[in-house]
């Protein structure tokens, strides 16, 4: 998102403005106010005797909740105004807003004040796109209110606007003749609702973001911070990092109809605030530590969808977990196969992956036998439908050729799957880290069987599987000559040899043979893929490698935290280090917000990671990825019911500690010293670490 733009959100409710707090949005702007993947306001203009007005500053009070201080233009390069207006904004259900007018001259001042109101109730993906609207809009006043409404057959949207003070309402907006004495203040609270009931009943329900439910917000943000661990750190970033992380994981909190107010991570700002399960799975993977609760509700809220039927229009197996649920207009008329669409190859050994690693964690016994099937059913989708090509990898081709991902895999843009020399393979493709994935989850999903489902005959055969594969693996995906593994196997078997960061991910399934794991880190933290801020997704040298192409040579935070917690699980403790202070580092050019991706240029070159265009911000995924830098700096791994703290610190940190972090064992205090370089304060530096001394306090 633009630093221009001003954004507070709610769920799957979100209100994006200019820095004035007025929306202006053409079609492909992501300006306006949304929920349920529909723009529910377009134009929101707040203008004082026909002129705008100028921005002051703003004030984030909290991710649900903006102040824009304004003033009328004075015509000279001085701001000398004689009155200035406040908007306190709120979301919630749509948003609502406190206009206060204050009168700063000695004499009395009248304005006629007015907001412009409209709706294209554009569809998320119409705006993402550029499409046309196939319905017809209405506009009328009623009851004192300005209704908004749309309807394609049964398909209707409504936004209901009223204000507290005096207005005169046409079709375009409201009007406020509005009279301040001198030195005082004029007020009204404006509501805007937005609503899905039909639209002869637009005015029955609205549900305003009033006072009341803004402090219960506070309220649950409050408990949030609470309930979570705390970080104590010697070097300030890492704690200014670490708030925003829990603080932006709250407010991409999703709540599904069927979860009974338990939430997931959507995906992002602000395009995807919705249910994704692969960016659900990894964030609630990377938050374990911290918040475990959203791991279950992610587990039980994909297993409720999990594919049941072969659909080509959707991308569907049978125990296949979605890629992503939308209810927008274009979902609900089948222009979009996202209600859901089931089109990642990835999602599915993930979720067996989250629920083995959430057991560990918290020792939930209960829903691993709760989603016994739904395991089984993902275990089988890898065998019976996801080889495609018939020789044991997990490999994808979508079936929806209009409108279905060419690239299933988490490097979803077209160019990102591609040869040394640039060149695109066919389809199907086998990218590596799926096949990592694959083993990971017959290998956790056999613990599972074994442990707790009382089946040995089925944990044995999964092991089974999984040495194969392991061996089959690092037979047919290394590139012998240069000792890495491709990034692929194309439709005949030939190995994608571009060098990624794909290969961090291998380390952290397990895949990896020993023998040649130390080659592989040579790779990541070598020049062509490390750029000092973090591991590029495409190595330099490559063919397609842009260091601000999407998925071929940009740095992402998420990336790079399961890249370290691989290095971590191999042993390579320094290195794991090295890769959290470069992304830590980058996070403080960010105010503790990393971004979705950044530019993949060298660090001594640039000396600040330069923001890539258009990042989401926040990005669920990306901001769950400093808690797994912590949980790898700090080498948090639960054994049986205890936590062992095993840390290697970047220098520049000399203390850390995590304080009552939950699970199986209850609530632990994890501690850790390290080496301080004060000639290099301003950063962390781990090639200049020492060994630490660590410990953990059961509480």
């Amino acid at each position: 998102m633009s630093n221009d733009l001003v954004t507070i959100l709610d769920g799957d409710t979100f209100v994006v403005s200019d820095r004035r707090g007025d929306i202006e949005a053409s079609l492909t702007d992501p300006t306006g106010l949304f929920s349920s993947d529909t723009r529910f306001l377009s134009k929101w203009v707040l203008t004082m005797d026909g002129q705008p007005l100028n921005p002051l500053s703003v004030d984030d009070l909290q991710y649900f909740e903006t102040r824009f201080f304004l003033v009328p233009g004075t015509g000279t390069v001085y701001v000398d105004a004689k009155l200035s207006v406040i908007r306190r904004r709120a979301v919630g259900g749509g948003f609502h807003e406190e206009l206060t007018i204050l009168n700063h001259d000695d004499e009395p001042i009248d304005l006629t004040t007015r907001v412009e109101a409209a709706s294209d109730f554009a569809d998320l993906f119409e705006v993402k796109d550029a499409l046309e609207k196939k319905g017809t809009y209405s506009s009328r006043v009623e009851d004192g209110k300005l209704l908004l409404g749309y309807e394609r057959q049964t398909f209707r949207r409504s936004t209901v606007i009223s204000a507290t003070a005096p207005a005169r309402i046409d079709e375009q907006g409201l009007t406020f003749d509005v009279h301040v004495e001198p030195h005082g203040a004029w007020t009204t609270e404006i509501d805007v609702s937005a609503t899905i009931l039909p639209a002869e009943n637009v005015g029955a329900r609205p549900v305003p973001a009033k006072k009341r439910r803004r402090e219960h917000m506070e309220e649950n943000l409050e408990r949030w911070l609470g309930d979570a661990p705390r970080v104590e750190c010697d070097w300030e970033p890492l704690r200014v990092t670490y708030r925003r992380s829990l603080v932006d994981l709250a407010a991409l909190r999703f709540s599904p109809p069927i979860t009974a107010g338990k939430s997931l991570p959507a995906a992002g700002l602000p395009w995807f605030m919705t249910m994704f399960g692969r960016d659900s799975i990894l964030t609630s993977l990377q938050a374990l530590p911290f918040t475990p609760e959203l791991a279950a509700t992610t587990l039980r809220v994909l297993g409720l969808w999990q594919g049941t039927r072969v659909d080509d229009f959707r991308d569907e197996d049978p125990g296949r977990i979605l890629h992503e649920l939308r209810s927008g207009e274009m979902a609900a008329f089948e222009e979009r196969p996202h209600s859901p669409y089931y089109g990642c190859a990835d999602a599915t050994a993930l979720y067996v992956v989250l629920l083995d690693e959430y057991e560990r964690w918290t020792g939930d016994k209960k829903l691993v036998r709760e989603l016994e099937y739904e395991v089984r059913a993902a275990l089988n989708w890898i065998d019976e439908y996801a080889d495609l090509m018939g020789n044991g990898y997990v490999s994808y081709q979508r079936r929806n050729e209009k409108t279905g991902l060419e690239n299933q895999c988490w490097k979803d843009s077209w160019d990102s799957i591609s040869y040394r020399d640039g060149r695109l393979p066919g389809f199907p493709r086998a990218t590596c880290e799926l096949q990592g994935y694959a083993y990971d989850a017959k290998v956790r999903g056999a613990r599972l069987a074994r442990e707790i489902w009382n089946d040995p005959a089925f944990a044995e055969e999964l092991e089974k599987q999984a040495a194969s594969l392991k061996r089959r693996f690092n037979r047919d995906f290394w590139v012998e000559e240069d000792e890495y593994f491709a990034l692929a196997l194309d439709a005949d078997g030939n190995q994608v040899d571009a060098l990624t960061s794909n290969n961090g991910h291998l380390l952290w399934s397990g895949i990896v043979d020993k023998s040649k794991a130390k080659a592989v880190v040579r790779h990541l933290m070598g020049p062509r893929l490390f750029s000092g801020w973090g591991v590029r997704t495409l190595a330099q040298g490559e063919g397609r490698f842009n260091p601000v192409g999407y998925h071929v040579g940009t740095v992402w935070p998420f990336d790079n935290s399961f890249i370290a917690w691989g290095l971590r699980r191999y042993g390579f403790k320094q290195e794991a280090a090295q890769i959290a202070a470069g992304i830590l580092n980058a996070a403080a050019f960010f105010d503790g917000r990393l971004p979705e991706a950044f530019g993949g240029y060298e660090r001594e070159a640039t000396k600040y990671p330069v923001q890539y265009p258009t990042a989401c911000s926040p990005q669920a995924w990306s901001t769950g990825a400093p808690l797994l830098l912590l949980r790898a700096m700090l080498g948090l791994e639960p054994v049986g019911d205890h936590l062992v703290v095993d840390p290697k610190l970047p220098s520049g940190i000399g203390m850390l500690a995590v304080l009552d972090v939950p699970g199986r064992w209850g609530r632990v205090d994890a501690f850790a010293r390290g080496t301080i370089d004060f000639n290099a304060r301003s950063g962390l530096h781990p090639e200049l670490g020492a060994p630490e001394q660590a410990s953990a306090r059961r509480r």
